[in-house]
């Protein structure tokens, strides 16, 4: 019996001794690679933990796409009609959860634009035919004013008296997505994880003895414009003219609209928040980038965010100090930097 215990002691030891492991995994989901880091689990571990959120993703991309059959394209065709209808739970709680974030920016972010979305068409930027609307069709949609809060809810029913509500969660989506997935893994017991959905990202625990290392785009420049190390758990995310945008007579059309003006966003070229919610963060980054240059400080601190960072037009750099003191700029890069009062 002794030689069995000592045999046993001995691979138990030899176990422990063996290192950590990192498992990554890439897919697509919401129109863009999502890649998963999970450190210091088993390959059974997190190759379950990998399948459930693909699984996932798919059922939420269905779900909150707009042009896809689903429960928001759903709403968004019951919408038109003015009646009452059921909605079903998730769409009931993306609005609400929306609607928080929308009423605090002054309709900034605004999920309920999707007409002038489709309008404008910059998710279709890669044919070659494409070009801005119709100056009037723009007018049409920014006179009509859609808004979440002309969705009328009782109990589980809608209805709207406005036409041109339609329901886009593009700047909300993809980081609510990201808070349920890194509940889900801590669910299952996995403490160090990182879930980037194209360069929106949530990290939680550590890489070992290190903190996550992430990496902030140059909005121009195809590297690194700054690097921050995480703490415990937080979300990352950068609103960026240079992420969906196609060029036409020289200027730059891109995907972040304002809706006070119907037109792309001015003034920014990118917009970067940190906070620990992902959905409010993602819809955070959007609204600064509207508010622009003159605005954006007021609105982050109706927010009340302290770790922000947007680049102008002219490729200024403005930081919140509570910010600055985690970035490490790349050297290789020359940069203005302007750091703001505290926010």
């Amino acid at each position: 019996m002794l030689k069995i215990f000592s045999l046993f002691l001995c691979f138990n030891l030899l176990a422990c001794d063996k290192p950590a492991q990192t498992h990554q995994h890439s897919s697509l989901h919401f129109g863009t690679l999502i890649d998963i880091t999970l450190y210091d689990v088993s390959e059974e571990q997190a190759q379950s933990a990998f399948n459930q959120l693909d699984a996932d993703f798919t059922m939420m991309h269905a779900a909150w796409s707009p042009w896809v059959a689903g429960a928001v394209n759903r709403t968004n065709t019951l919408l038109k009609t003015g009646a009452r209808f059921s909605a079903g739970p998730s769409t009931l709680d993306m609005i609400k959860r929306s609607s928080e974030i929308a009423n605090k920016t002054h309709h900034l972010f605004n999920p309920a634009i999707g007409e002038l979305i489709n309008l404008w068409q910059i998710h279709n930027s890669e044919d070659p035919d494409i070009q801005p609307p119709d100056k009037d069709a723009i007018a049409k949609l920014v006179n009509s004013n859609p808004r979440l809060s002309d969705i009328q809810i009782n109990g589980v029913k809608l209805s709207t008296n406005n036409s041109d509500v339609l329901l886009n969660f593009g700047a909300f989506a993809k980081g609510h997505a990201i808070d349920i997935e890194i509940a889900m893994l801590k669910n299952r017991g996995i403490k160090n994880a990182i879930i980037n959905t194209g360069g929106d990202l949530k990290a939680i625990g550590s890489h070992g003895e290190r903190p996550w290392y992430i990496a902030i785009q140059h909005p121009r420049q195809d590297t690194w414009l700054a690097k921050i190390e995480t703490q415990s758990e937080e979300s990352i995310f950068t609103s960026g003219d240079y992420e969906r945008y196609y060029m036409y007579k020289g200027e730059r059309y891109h995907h972040i609209l304002d809706p006070r003006t119907g037109y792309p966003a001015q003034g920014v070229q990118s917009v970067t928040v940190i906070h620990t919610d992902s959905g409010y963060a993602d819809a955070a980054a959007t609204a600064l980038f509207v508010a622009g240059p003159s605005g954006w400080l007021q609105m982050a601190k109706n927010l009340q965010l302290k770790q922000v960072m947007l680049i102008d037009d002219k490729g200024v750099i403005h930081v919140s100090p509570e910010m600055q003191k985690r970035l490490t700029f790349n050297s290789q890069i020359e940069t203005t930097i302007l750091t703001t009062v505290p926010l």
